[in-house]
């Protein structure tokens, strides 16, 4: 929407009459990603924001301000300013039981927090969340082993896992100097905290973070931050590790002695040790340049609002279809997935899962296969995604749903 629209808008009411504003999220919206920011600062300035379900792509309604007004025109987010009769029609047409939309309000921002690594190394490793967290203007915090050994993750509504691996095998790229800086800086830490070993301090760290999930927490993991994390689960103490890792060779029963219900997404799955790949999980290839971007597509499943709150939210969309992208752990092999596991998002053609969540205890978790949604745009390994250039990312979209979902109280319901 042109700002000659958005003036003519502004200007058809008095101030009295004045008394929403909707940010539309359909093909109007001029900044999808920096949207999503403007609603966690009005959250964060402790005012509520109602999320409309299936509304225009899952657009955002709260109470007019000017300083909201502004807000959005610094930021270049496309705006709407209605009046009551208006937001009443709205309202009505979402209510009514033969529209497959809904309305949650969201109350309150989370606090978010990122597990990566807190060094210079950080500069050469790309992460899709930091890069859109940073874009939306949207707060957090680097947390990494040590935080999470000194129980810091309890002060955090959200937790998203960078493409970390939790299995003690230094993701497999000890042919990078980054990689086996990394990973004498890994033993360093472990050895502070009395660990014999990098794998059992992150096997620690992995028992940490699932039970701050089942306590409540919201985790998010893109990549093989979500395929480690359950095989180091699995594996539970197992010694899973060939001896460039960790000194020693791995145990010849590991295979068997992995137990599966320890896992929270997966099972049935086995170990691999050649090239880059952990296990067959990962039902991609694992290319050499795993940050591009695929000429092939996966599909949101569509969700009734009014009954499947939860990923309705998930899925809030402008697009359904979406560009696959390569990562170390490209995408989700579907029949490895628990039967409970709610499948957001595939490519059905090659049963090919991309996007998946549940519940855990009193928490919930999302996982999202692969390494940067718009890969192509990066040049490479070591140089992130420019999103001034892809404003409208759907791929990224599905990053922020899960950065708002923490600050909605809906409980789930299943049809």
């Amino acid at each position: 929407m042109r700002l000659g629209v958005f003036l003519l808008i502004i200007c058809s009411f008095t101030k009295a009459e004045a008394t929403s504003l909707l940010i539309p999220m359909d093909e109007v919206q001029r900044n999808h990603l920096k949207a999503y920011g403007w609603v966690y600062m009005v959250l964060t300035a402790k005012a509520p924001v109602d999320w409309l379900l299936n509304y225009r792509g899952g657009s955002f309604l709260t109470d007019y301000d000017p300083e909201w007004v502004s807000e959005c025109t610094v930021r270049g987010v496309s705006f709407e300013i209605l009046s009551a009769d208006a937001v009443n029609k709205i309202l009505q047409d979402i209510n009514r039981p033969n529209s497959n939309t809904n309305l949650v309000r969201l109350e309150r921002a989370a606090r978010i927090a990122v597990y990566s690594p807190k060094n210079e190394l950080i500069q050469d490793e790309t992460d899709a969340v930091i890069a859109v967290l940073d874009y939306a203007e949207i707060p957090y915090t680097i947390l990494y082993d040590e935080e999470i050994l000194h129980d810091s993750l309890a002060s955090f509504e959200w937790v998203h896992l960078h493409h970390e691996d939790f299995t003690g095998q230094h993701g497999r790229f000890l042919r990078r100097e980054s990689a086996i800086t990394q990973m004498k800086l890994q033993e360093i830490t472990a050895s502070q905290f009395g660990y014999a070993k990098v794998s059992e301090m992150k096997l620690e760290v992995a028992h940490r973070i699932k039970a701050y999930c089942a306590n409540g927490g919201y985790l998010f993991a893109m990549c093989s931050g979500a395929e480690t994390l359950d095989i180091a689960l699995a594996a539970n103490g197992v010694d899973i590790s060939e001896s460039v890792y960790d000194g020693d060779s791995p145990d010849p029963e590991a295979q068997e002695k992995l137990d599966y219900t320890q896992t929270l997404a997966f099972e049935n799955f086995t170990l691999e040790y050649e090239g880059r790949k952990f296990s067959d999980i990962n039902s991609g290839s694992s290319r050499p340049n795993f940050w591009d971007t695929q000429n092939t597509y996966f599909r949101l499943f569509s969700y009734s609002a009014k009954w499947d709150i939860i990923p309705t939210m998930l899925t809030q969309n402008h697009e359904a279809v979406i560009r696959e992208f390569y990562g170390q752990t490209t995408c989700f092999n579907k029949f490895l997935i628990k039967p409970q596991v709610e499948i957001l998002g595939e490519n059905s053609a090659d049963n090919r899962v991309r996007y998946i969540s549940d519940e855990l205890g009193r928490g919930h978790w999302t996982f999202y296969s692969g390494h940067d949604p718009e890969g192509s745009f990066g040049g490479g390994p070591n140089r992130q995604t420019d999103l001034n250039l892809v404003p409208h990312s759907p791929g990224y979209r599905l990053i922020l749903n899960n950065v708002l979902f923490p600050s909605a109280r809906k409980k789930k319901q299943k049809t």
